[in-house]
């Protein structure tokens, strides 16, 4: 099991997120209030603060949310999930792995920084199955089958 350590949205694609702390998980939408809402299989990026830390490591000076992701977790091996794995986040909100990783068309500031970018190999996308509250501090489990 993992948990949330931050929750992320942008008003804009293409930019990097801000922690807000909570938000509201949309059934078949998104999280509420972010730019890549919408009915598509890549509705909330998820991110592991493990991922970020790499970067930390590389001289860079980001933070969860500067890679776009939605939710940033801790804990949970995200990257070997398989499309279709469940999960749990928060008390409620259940959501469904959609991608792993994503195509860079663009080079964004983070690989010009430092030669790499984490968010491509390692940030997975879900879709919401059924809704609810997240905020940091809630925990992310894999659905048992």
């Amino acid at each position: 099991m993992g948990k949330i350590v931050a929750v992320c949205t942008s008003p804009k694609k293409g930019m990097r997120k801000k922690n807000v702390g909570e938000g509201t998980l949309v059934i078949e939408h998104g999280i509420q209030g972010d730019a890549h809402v919408g009915d598509w299989h890549r509705q909330v990026s998820l991110l592991a603060l493990e991922s970020i830390e790499k970067m930390q490591k590389m001289g860079l000076d980001v933070k969860p949310g500067d890679f776009a992701e939605n939710l940033t977790t801790e804990g949970i091996d995200l990257v070997s999930l398989p499309v279709g794995t469940k999960l749990k986040i928060g008390e409620q909100a259940l959501g469904e792995v959609t991608q792993i990783g994503k195509e860079c068309h663009t080079r964004c500031a983070i690989y010009y920084q430092a030669g790499d970018c984490v968010m491509p190999k390692e940030g997975i996308f879900i879709r919401v199955l059924e809704g609810g509250q997240v905020k940091v501090g809630d925990s992310i489990e894999i659905q048992a089958k």
